[in-house]
């Protein structure tokens, strides 16, 4: 039986891998998670090579394009990850090409530029030319495509969405930035928000659906802090969506309703005209998603003198 041409999309995390075998179509075959030791030096990329070996196995083919997302900013010529400190030793300078032994480039990307990605070719994005993630977890991750292009800038840096300053006397962020969308908001600063009585944000929030006057405020400040991050960018980038993922936008309403309340009056709105603000669809495998719409972008496209873009045009696999 002829077996469909498709794409693997690789998604390097802090201590799992996710990938998805998915076909030139569209259609998703095959998902799957590993978990790494990250005690063990390079354990990830081991398992990445076996994975890769295994999925060929099992379609009996080749892949027409292989593609990998991972934290840190991806080289220039699309090849590795070019700066990421403090974890994942090995990965910065990592040929992906040459570690996976293929003749076609494997073309990485930052992980959350990839998971945008997902969610426009698969998700709460799909058919968009202009749109914003922010992911809020941990920290505040993002990604910004505009005009149909995913934004990288000079050094990949473009699309930090969470590291803008929204007060200039805060404290520096694990950028330098001061009083940042991602100090306001994310996981890391829950414990020093909340005067060490919240562990989590999931805390906090289960705290605010059962009545907490003090978790009403904490809660209630994060989300308004995030409004003003997200009427800025609006101002900036002029998206048609902004899409809100990763886990604490798992709160549903609790999140949604005040974060409408707080930007409906604050949100420019030329014409009436006002950028729609959604939940993610597509959920943990968007990064991988993305990560094997970037190869099949890259592989079908011409190179620029050794520098890729992203054009977000349908892609058509012609041919076995």
């Amino acid at each position: 039986m002829k077996t469909e041409p498709y794409a693997l999309g690789i998604d390097l995390g802090g201590s799992s891998v996710k990938a998805v075998v998915v076909t030139s179509k569209g259609e998703v075959l095959v998902r799957r998670q590993e978990d790494f030791d990250a005690a063990n030096s390079m354990d990830w990329a081991k398992r990445i090579s076996a994975m890769v070996r295994g999925f060929t196995a099992e379609q009996g083919k080749d892949p027409i394009a292989i593609g990998l997302s991972a934290p840190g900013l991806a080289a220039e010529d699309g090849r590795s990850i070019a700066n990421m400190p403090g974890r994942l030793a090995g990965l910065v300078g990592l040929d992906w090409t040459k570690h996976l032994q293929m003749e076609k480039t494997v073309p990485v990307l930052n992980d959350g530029h990839a998971a945008l990605l997902g969610e426009v070719w698969m998700g709460a994005g799909k058919g968009c030319q202009n749109v914003i993630m922010l992911t809020l977890g941990t920290g505040v991750g993002g990604a910004a495509i505009v005009d149909g292009q995913l934004l990288r800038g000079r050094l990949g840096r473009a699309g930090h969405l969470g590291h803008i300053s929204l007060d200039p006397e805060g404290a520096s962020d694990i950028c330098g930035t001061p009083g940042s969308l991602e100090a306001a908001m994310g996981n890391a600063t829950i414990g020093e928000r909340s005067g060490g009585r919240f562990a989590t944000t999931h805390d906090l929030i289960a705290a605010y659906r059962a009545g907490d006057a003090a978790a009403k405020v904490i809660w209630l400040k994060a989300v308004k802090a995030l409004a003003a991050g997200v009427c800025s960018l609006i101002n900036v980038l002029d998206p048609e969506v902004v899409i809100i993922g990763g886990g604490i936008a798992r709160a549903g309403d609790v999140l949604f309703a005040p974060l409408e309340e707080y930007l409906a009056p604050m949100e420019w709105q030329p014409t009436g005209t006002r950028a729609k603000v959604v939940p993610a669809l597509v959920g943990e495998y968007a990064g991988a998603l993305g990560a094997a719409y970037h190869a099949l972008c890259y592989n079908n496209k011409p190179q620029r003198q050794g520098k890729w873009r992203i054009d977000l045009v349908p892609f058509v696999h012609k041919g076995g």
